[in-house]
């Protein structure tokens, strides 16, 4: 195994100045430049988070996964609801129109699994006013999915809310929001189909919609390991039946080494060293979920220069706009 892995074939963060360039943005794992305000330059980078802290070492390639999967199914799916996305001029990075987010994320669930499944556990056979029958047990399949909204906090944790509150609150209006619920199914079950294909199931994601010109478009990633959980199919119902945990896609696995190593984001608690043998495994894992929920072969950039590579292909796509 080569754990040679340098910082140049990472992107820990940029600090570019584009032509036209009028804010820029700092998010946990992207970097977004505003170009006119009507552009957002979009760059993935490889930082990683868990439990709502930026892990120290950046993960080689992983913002390029999440990007081309991202990429791939806004593509797959521009034919149910337009989405914000220009051009995709390098792996890394996205040019899409600005929109205004909706402040509620459109989260769906097929299967009662991660928060849905610890509030049902606890008693609650209500998540987000939608009812859940009795009986059920974790990572079930659901009589049919259900859309369990949360609010898009600018400071802290998102929160469960109903369409009831949604409505009642004006956080979006009745004929947007009623918009919003048919593409989040139509575009659950395109996933669900797509999923299928390539043995997974599409457990839960989530969506998140903005509005430019009075339409509303698909915005920011979708289908990823990072906004969805995908299972197995094959051994899902034996696994049901035994009691036994799902095989899991998704990055739960970064989150398992951190617990394992005594850290969930709790004061005082130290993120645990992440060594080149880490940070290759962790890697090498993300690579494995995008070849698994694309069908496709994974390309390595051969340019490792990788900053000047993506300034260079940002700057020239914007050029041309």
């Amino acid at each position: 195994m080569n754990h040679e892995l340098t910082n140049m074939n990472a992107i820990n963060e940029t600090h570019f100045n584009f032509p036209g360039q009028t804010a820029f943005y700092k998010g946990k794992v992207r970097d977004v430049y505003t170009i006119g305000n009507k552009y957002l330059a979009m760059v993935v980078t490889d930082r990683i988070s868990a439990f709502d802290v930026v892990l120290p070492e950046p993960i080689p390639y992983k913002g390029q996964v999440l990007n081309q999967i991202a990429a791939k199914f806004l593509q797959e799916t521009a034919d149910i609801v337009p989405n914000w996305v220009v051009s995709v001029p390098d792996p890394s990075a996205t040019i899409g129109r600005i929109c205004e987010p909706f402040k509620v994320e459109m989260v769906i669930r097929g299967y009662l699994a991660g928060h849905a499944a610890r509030e049902y556990a606890a008693g609650k056979r209500q998540v987000c006013g939608v009812s859940l029958p009795d009986g059920l047990k974790e990572n079930d399949r659901l009589p049919e999915p259900i859309i369990t909204p949360s609010t898009k906090a600018s400071v802290g944790h998102d929160e469960d809310i109903s369409r009831e509150d949604i409505l009642k609150k004006g956080i979006v209006s009745e004929e947007d929001y009623l918009q919003l619920e048919k593409y989040t199914r139509a575009l659950y079950q395109r996933g669900t189909e797509i999923a299928a294909k390539q043995g997974l199931i599409l457990v839960d994601t989530k969506y998140e919609f903005g509005k430019a010109g009075g339409k509303i478009y698909l915005i920011d990633e979708i289908h990823t390991p990072d906004s969805s959980r995908y299972f197995y199919s094959e051994g899902y119902e034996d696994r049901q039946a035994n009691g036994e945990p799902q095989k899991q896609l998704s990055k739960e696995f970064v989150r398992k080494w951190l617990i394992e190593n005594g850290f969930q984001g709790k004061e005082g608690q130290v993120v645990p060293e992440m060594t080149k043998e880490i940070v290759y495994s962790i890697s090498e894992r993300y690579i494995e979920l995008y070849e698994k929920i694309t069908g496709e072969a994974f390309v390595k950039p051969e340019n490792e220069q990788v900053l000047s590579r993506v300034e260079t292909a940002i700057t020239n796509a914007l050029a041309v706009l």
